[in-house]
């Protein structure tokens, strides 16, 4: 009977500090599994022509596609990245370590705030074109694009490094068993977050 629970652990050495791996009736959502690894890998593919297309043609090479450019790269990673790892390891055993644990949640809260980010400047973007046409071209230049591209991107580091601290100090301290990749964010930083990455941008988008 031991030899059996054993058996159902990620660890067995660790006997009572090991998460169990998925039970055999979690086969069951396998078609969920492959329809979300074909959504994953149709996010990736579309998006890198997007990626191409933009940088193969130079008559592309505008602010407002610079700014599409920037949140396809995002919405890329996304596709290759997050949304595989989710499919494949978060719902089974952690085996990548504390320190892949710590690096998968920083980029997946990066990627998911350069997201937004990005989206913010789109609707910046179309709000002088519509608003201001006649000083667009004056106002909205490629070095300034890039400039706020390269921002967005630093400051959505910067921001969840802030967020993620305690976190990135001990990955580990969060997980109930070894074997999991668990985050916990308190309620204060929570409605930090929210107002950031939801609340916010929202505001500007209107």
């Amino acid at each position: 009977m031991e030899t059996s629970q054993r058996d159902e652990l990620c660890f067995p050495q660790l006997f009572n500090r090991s998460c169990r791996k998925p039970t055999p009736a979690q086969s069951d959502v396998l078609l969920t599994y492959i329809l979300q690894s074909f959504i994953a890998l149709i996010t990736a593919a579309l998006n890198l022509l997007v990626i191409i297309s933009i940088f193969h043609f130079r008559q592309l090479h505008t602010p407002i596609n610079l700014l599409i450019l920037s949140l396809a790269v995002s919405d890329f990673l996304v596709g290759l990245i997050l949304m595989p790892v989710t499919i494949l390891l978060t719902e089974a055993c952690w085996y990548l370590g504390d320190l892949m644990c710590a690096l998968y949640n920083i980029v997946t809260f990066t990627i998911v705030s350069a997201t937004v980010g990005n989206m913010v400047l789109i609707s910046i973007d179309r709000y002088v074109a519509i608003c201001d046409p006649l000083h667009y071209t004056n106002r909205v230049t490629l070095n300034r694009t890039k400039i706020c591209i390269c921002l967005c991107w630093i400051c959505s580091v910067i921001y969840n490094c802030l967020i993620l601290k305690d976190f990135l100090r001990q990955p580990d301290s969060q997980n109930s068993f070894h074997g999991e990749c668990a985050i916990v964010i308190d309620n204060i930083t929570g409605a930090v977050d929210l107002v950031v990455n939801f609340i916010a941008p929202i505001q500007w988008q209107i």
